[in-house]
């Protein structure tokens, strides 16, 4: 938690109609994509509508999940899938840097 607000921070994952997963942060993931699928916050759904929340993990503030989300958005689409899925991030990045 952030220690100003005390507000939890989260990095989110949003399934796009089109397939492609969206990653971002947000102080309240469910309101965010609510935003999303309503057209509103992200030219990202603007060619395909937002379809699910499909993951999403608490961070101890704004900084770090500003980190995670950079980490995420690095990840190939095959190592984001496995994140959905369970995976652990640490695993997958392993696996993808040694493959």
């Amino acid at each position: 938690m952030t220690e100003a607000t005390g507000k939890a921070w989260f990095v989110y994952l949003v399934r796009a109609q089109n397939g492609a997963l969206y990653c971002g942060i947000s102080d309240n993931p469910q309101r965010r994509f609510a935003q999303h699928q309503s057209g509103k916050g992200a030219r990202f759904f603007y060619s395909s509508p937002a379809l699910a929340l499909v993951y999403t993990e608490a961070c101890a503030g704004k900084g770090d999940a500003l980190r995670r989300e950079r980490t995420i958005k690095r990840l190939g689409k095959a190592a984001k899938e496995a994140l959905v899925a369970g995976g652990s991030l640490i695993a997958v990045a392993d696996g993808e840097l040694s493959g």
